[in-house]
């Protein structure tokens, strides 16, 4: 079951989110997107992640000091795995969370019998490519970005979905 304490890396505990977390996980995705300036507005609030858990599940992790630091968006799907709307807040980037809450999202859809698991990443953020690649992930192929939130004017985006065997 999901509850973990990983000393060994990050000192992070992570569990499943519940209702109580949804306004703590919009602020710290629309911290960590924030760099996203092609997206009209806040990258999500209390009530979408509301919504998104009716289909999946948010991922939350702690410090040692009990501080939200991260969270990720999963489901199971069938055979196939998948998560999104990965977030660590930026004053805890580059520590290891965001891998962390990575292995989580995988742990997470092997309990649940997955084979594989997906992630979409936008072109407009190639620097992400080197990190998923890094953990595994591999392109595997492109569909059209359907944002929950305008694009700036004359901007053109697509999805890059990638994968991995579990």
């Amino acid at each position: 079951m999901l509850d973990k304490f990983d000393e060994t890396e990050t000192g992070m505990r992570v569990r499943v989110a519940s209702e109580a977390d949804t306004a703590a996980i919009a602020s710290i995705t629309n911290a960590a997107f924030a760099i996203e300036t092609f997206i009209e507005g806040m990258r999500t609030d209390a009530r979408r992640v509301a919504e998104m858990m009716r289909l999946g599940e948010f991922l939350v992790a702690f410090e040692r000091h009990a501080t939200l630091v991260a969270s990720v968006y999963v489901e199971a799907r069938g055979a196939r795995g998948y998560f999104g709307m990965l977030a660590v807040d930026p004053m805890y980037q580059g520590k290891g969370f965001g891998a962390g809450m990575v292995r989580a999202a995988e742990d997470y859809c092997r309990e649940r019998s997955c084979k594989a698991m997906d992630i979409t990443v936008l072109s407009l953020r190639p620097e992400l490519l080197p990190f998923y690649h890094r953990l595994g992930y591999e392109e595997s192929g492109q569909e059209e970005f359907h944002p929950t939130r305008p694009l700036k004017a004359g901007t053109s985006c697509y999805s890059i979905l990638l994968s991995k065997s579990l």
